[in-house]
């Protein structure tokens, strides 16, 4: 079995093939990072942005002619840059005049959800035996009207209107009036 060596860290210690994109940003690098800092409110992505322009001006290294405009050159880079960054950035907050939060619901007590949820399943059993079976599965097993009628071996209509004579029996149950 062959095991593959990355062969790049080796070379990590060689020196770049341009000594002078080196010194010049030693020497220039802490006025570029102010410049940097400027255009950025976040220190590190000032530093970001300043290593993105420093590739770029590497990788033209060849081509700028004049390097006693390296300064104005890696400036353009680091503003063009920084436009670019702003263009693609998502705005995902705007400014209005109202709030389009809703207003926080107070939460429900446990305690609360409890008396309810007792109430209400006295109430369901208090239904005759085929109206509770309908309610149970339309409305705690979350079935439809077709599959509860199927389950049940009876028609959709019989469904429809044995939950709703359940319902009007449960709206008029006493003990779930003092609930609401």
């Amino acid at each position: 079995m062959t095991t593959l060596v990355c062969t790049s860290a080796s070379k990590a210690a060689t020196p770049t093939p341009y000594p002078s994109f080196s010194t010049y940003v030693r020497a220039r690098g802490p006025v570029l990072l102010r410049t940097a800092r400027s255009l950025t409110a976040n220190p590190c992505d000032a530093e970001d942005l300043l290593q993105t322009a420093l590739t770029k001006t590497y990788v033209a290294w060849d081509r700028i002619e004049d390097h006693r405009a390296l300064d104005g050159y890696v400036r353009r880079a680091l503003l063009n840059t920084r436009t670019s960054q702003w263009r693609k950035r998502k705005v995902d907050e705007f400014a209005c005049e109202e709030l389009p939060e809703p207003e926080a619901v107070p939460a429900t007590d446990p305690a609360e959800q409890q008396v309810l949820h007792d109430a209400m399943w006295r109430a369901v059993v208090k239904l005759p035996e085929r109206q509770r079976a309908m309610v149970v599965l339309r409305y705690y097993e979350d079935l439809s009207e077709a599959q509860t009628a199927e389950v049940l071996g009876v028609s959709v209509g019989t469904v429809k209107s044995a939950v709703s004579r359940a319902l009007g029996k449960l709206r008029e149950d006493p003990e779930l009036a003092t609930v609401r």
